[in-house]
């Protein structure tokens, strides 16, 4: 009996073998490969990776500071004479804004951005004329002789206020400004002054080419411009408009 039962379960081991190589496909009975064996024939070579070391860090050298030199001052501008510039060939002395020698004992011209004005008030006598006009109606431009008052008086003389270090030309513009009359002016930078061109609406050539503006300062015509012509207490001012360059009213050195 005990053998029978020896026998049942060794035929039941065999057929669980059977049924699991059946499942197992054709393959199941041979033997498994195994992987991790080497190849003897083809041995692996396992090589050691190449190090390459770290590239040394390029240092740029930093650029040198530019070192801009320090400009040069700028020489302070002179205060020109009647020595600065001479005229060739002429044989006479002349400073760089043209201006002829001045008539010796009158005062030398000064450039109006050297003059500083104060608060110091003096006094001076000034009047516009053009009675000349009257005495050469015929060659007076035929609009512009409404224009001419009968005396030729356009400002009669009168005593007014300026103040230390202002022009002639200063005192004229304030004064047309406030008796309303009419002025016009140009700026001349080759004189460095201001150029009268017309007084209560009559210019220069209004009566014949050689018509124009003139002033005169305790009764003597400077050769320059009247922006340039510095005031002292007491002088004498007057606007003359000539009609043949100055002959006509004394005075031929030039216009204002």
């Amino acid at each position: 009996m005990k053998t029978t039962k020896n026998k049942i379960i060794a035929g039941l081991i065999i057929l669980v073998v059977l049924v699991g190589a059946f499942m197992m496909g054709p393959d199941a009975s041979k033997p498994a490969i195994i992987d991790d064996v080497p190849d003897v024939k083809n041995p692996i070579v396992v090589i050691d990776p190449v190090v390459t070391p770290d590239p040394e860090p390029v240092v740029t050298p930093e650029p040198e500071p530019v070192v801009t030199p320090e400009p040069l001052p700028e020489p302070e501008p002179e205060v020109p004479t009647v020595e600065d510039t001479v005229e060739e060939g002429a044989g006479t002395i002349k400073d760089k804004y043209l201006t002829d020698p001045v008539t010796e004992g009158k005062p030398l011209p000064v450039e109006p951005e050297n003059v500083t004005v104060s608060d110091i008030a003096y006094e001076c006598t000034l009047s516009v004329r053009c009675d000349t006009i009257l005495d050469n109606m015929d060659d007076v431009d035929p609009e512009k002789v409404e224009l001419v008052p009968e005396d030729g008086v356009i400002y009669e003389t009168k005593t007014v206020t300026f103040y230390e270090g202002e022009s002639v030309f200063n005192v004229l513009q304030r004064e047309m400004k406030l008796s309303k009359t009419h002025l016009e002016f140009v700026n001349t930078p080759i004189y460095n002054s201001a150029y009268i061109e017309g007084i209560n609406n009559l210019y220069e050539f209004d009566c014949g080419e050689l018509s124009g503006w003139m002033y005169r300062v305790n009764d003597w015509f400077p050769n320059y411009g009247c922006s340039r012509y510095v005031l002292e207490d007491g002088d004498v001012i007057e606007w003359i408009f000539t009609c043949d360059l100055g002959r006509d009213i004394g005075g031929s050195e030039g216009y204002d």
